[in-house]
């Protein structure tokens, strides 16, 4: 569709009205805005990547230093009001999320939410700990197995957030990994063994935790040899943020939830 408006240029002679056609753009469907540590390198390439066309992805970022601890973590909810009327501020963003696994859950999602939507109020906020919930309970899996990068401290705070939210927590393990930058460079086939490692026979799903991993490389083949759900930070974030925008698609490749919910 195009709709048509005139504007006036200058020239040499004076304005003179200049017909200019406009079409709905490139993100006609959606604007999904994420924050993102400063420090992080891998979520922009997956929301990109599972990104389905009309829907565009705009990202802007808060300090931290290069430590994931519930320090620095804690220090970032000051910037977050900020950081989110960087999104659009024109008001066209439909869906505005705090693109942190371990950040959301530290702060907390009410304040998360508080903050963002003083900064975007026009955007529908969530975090990425959300999505996650939101994403387990769909897929109806109430005990489940958690793989991590973090230090023992920020899992005891996640295992406590999810049993919080009614998930039994048959087991979470930390690869005690400090730097966000050694975060981003572990292997996706060590991703996939060290969460093979944790599965249960009773466990409904895995939950592989941090946006920082590329897990988004073996959902498939991980719910393909253990047979059940995997869940994956930045696969749930944009799921949540997609359905949150009204799209419906099915997206092929990277696990169960993306392509049947």
């Amino acid at each position: 569709m195009t709709r048509e408006t005139r504007i006036e240029t200058p020239s040499s002679s004076g304005s003179s009205p200049v017909t200019v056609r406009f079409d709905e753009g490139r993100h006609a469907r959606a604007r999904l805005g994420f924050i993102l540590l400063a420090t992080e390198q891998t979520i922009e390439d997956d929301m990109f990547r599972l990104a389905p066309p009309g829907v565009g992805v705009h990202f802007t970022r808060v300090w931290i230093p290069n430590k994931i601890t519930v320090e620095t973590l804690s220090a970032v909810k000051g910037e977050l009001e900020a950081a989110a009327a960087l999104l659009l501020p024109d008001g066209g963003l439909n869906v505005v999320c705090y693109a942190c696994t371990s950040g959301s859950l530290v702060i907390g999602e009410k304040r998360v939410i508080e903050e963002l939507s003083r900064g975007a109020p026009k955007a529908r906020a969530t975090t990425l700990i959300t999505g996650v919930v939101r994403a387990l309970r769909t897929l109806q899996a109430r005990r489940i197995v958690v793989a991590t990068p973090y230090l023992e401290e920020i899992n005891a705070l996640e295992r406590r957030y999810l049993q919080g939210q009614g998930f039994e927590i048959l087991d979470i393990r930390g690869m005690n990994i400090i730097k966000d930058t050694d975060m981003v460079r572990v292997a996706p086939e060590f991703i996939m063994e060290y969460a093979r490692s944790l599965d249960r026979p009773d466990a409904d799903a895995i939950f592989v935790s941090c946006g920082a991993l590329r897990t988004l490389d073996i959902i498939d083949d991980l719910e393909r040899e253990v047979g059940k759900p995997v869940v994956a930070s930045n696969q749930a974030m944009f799921w949540d943020s997609l359905r949150l925008a009204g799209i419906e698609d099915a997206i092929e490749g990277y696990g169960v939830l993306l392509r049947m919910y």
